[in-house]
């Protein structure tokens, strides 16, 4: 019996996906649940499992856009695995010896032919005449550039006389190109990314936040958080637990914009920018106003581990109301974050360096950490972003009063 495997739906509103990349071959025995093919969607990269044993016959292309619900390949479960696995790979491996030798074959008649070349020149291919050399060198021009026309290849004064020198000439390097086409998924995110640029009244503010508050409760209690909890104490649940705090007391930064209606939410969804294999990812922290410390570690971590290992759902990316980027992982010292559309605002952390700042008098070094938050000013003013800006950094540098309610211990569940 042929079983029809047809492209299941990745998540609401997803109507196609492209087939990125098959990973087995037409007329292959694939085993159920076997990955065999990755499909990109505009959201994200997922795997397609087999759903039956079987061989399989492909019915589209790598490149193809398939609809959801489209029969993309056909898996004949009547067939018996084939006894001669191992004798196909060995047939394979005998091929690619072949080809080898073959490449090797024409390697050497290639330099057969470069010396039977290279016997027809002589001392004088491609030199100048003294006259010749003159002109060039005063036009700085190299003798290789020029092509002679003299006896056995000499430059003559004419050949000298008649070259002009280039702009920008070529040097001697490669200068090769490589084309591939975009996923569906970077497609995708340049739309969303430009869109965020023509459709919103982008702006972006900037502070700075002097980290020792926070490095100084790190250094003296992340140890026996990670032996408690499971996990390390970092920055991203600092930031986090800060943002959900500036979101209550600037509720316009949690809201957006629906034709001529500004929705604004009474929870706080918070969208992380992580790094995955196939390029940034957003999951979705829900409901951050519920978690703790801990809380927010632990579905930091679960989040960006899935979507290293390509296991991120769109349901995981889907929504948010607020969004944190954290470049500063990568050594981005400032930046000017793109929203996150249709949100109204976006938070951009940075490298944190030791600087020399002005305390009470006095010159200190500290851990400064640039922030940075773009924001649609269609419903946000411009005192609404400053002032949650600042919030931020009050809560980062007072942490222990305005993010754990003066009790560093109950608020680290220690």
């Amino acid at each position: 019996m042929a079983l029809e495997m047809k492209v299941p739906s990745p998540g609401e509103s997803i109507t196609e996906v492209e087939i990125a990349q098959w990973l087995v071959e037409d007329g292959d025995y694939v085993e159920k649940d076997q990955a065999i093919a990755e499909v990109d969607s505009d959201k994200a990269t997922l795997e397609l499992p087999a759903e039956a044993s079987g061989i399989i016959t492909l019915k589209a292309e790598e490149g193809d856009a398939v609809k959801v619900g489209e029969v993309v390949c056909l898996i004949d479960t009547d067939a018996a695995k084939p006894a001669g696995d191992e004798s196909k790979k060995e047939a394979k491996a005998e091929e690619k010896t072949a080809a080898t030798e073959n490449a090797s074959a024409s390697a050497k008649e290639e330099k057969k032919e470069e010396k039977s070349d290279a016997k027809k020149e002589t001392y004088a291919s491609g030199t100048p005449s003294p006259a010749a050399k003159k002109i060039l060198d005063e036009k700085d021009i190299d003798a290789s550039q020029v092509q002679g026309s003299g006896k056995d290849g000499r430059i003559t004064k004419e050949d000298a006389v008649k070259v002009t020198p280039s702009m920008g000439t070529p040097g001697n390097g490669s200068r090769g190109e490589t084309r591939s086409k975009l996923s569906m998924l970077r497609r995708k995110v340049a739309e969303r990314l430009v869109s965020a640029k023509n459709e919103t009244a982008m702006l972006t503010t900037f502070n700075e936040a002097n980290m020792t508050p926070i490095f100084n409760l790190r250094n003296q209690y992340k140890e026996d958080f990670k032996a408690k909890h499971g996990v390390s104490l970092g920055f991203m649940s600092f930031f986090t637990l800060a943002v959900v705090r500036a979101l209550d007391l600037y509720p316009a930064v949690n809201s957006m914009i629906e034709g001529k209606e500004m929705i604004t939410y009474d929870y706080k969804d918070i969208s992380i920018a992580v790094s995955g294999p196939k390029g940034l990812m957003v999951p979705v922290i829900r409901n951050a106003e519920n978690l703790t410390f801990r809380g927010v570690e632990a579905e930091v971590k679960r989040l960006a581990l899935r979507a290293r290992d390509g296991q991120i759902t769109v349901d995981e990316m889907t929504g948010g109301t607020f969004t944190i980027s954290n470049g500063g992982v990568f050594g981005s010292m400032l930046s000017t974050p793109i929203i996150n559309p249709p949100q109204s605002g976006i938070l951009g952390m940075h490298n944190i360096i030791e600087r020399p700042i002005a305390v009470d008098g006095k010159v200190e070094i500290h851990p400064m950490m640039y922030l940075a938050l773009s924001y649609d000013h269609r419903i946000i003013d411009g005192k609404e972003s400053v002032g949650f800006l600042v919030a931020i950094k009050e809560a980062l540098e007072s942490p222990e009063e305005l993010l754990m309610g003066g009790n560093v211990k109950k608020a680290l569940e220690l």
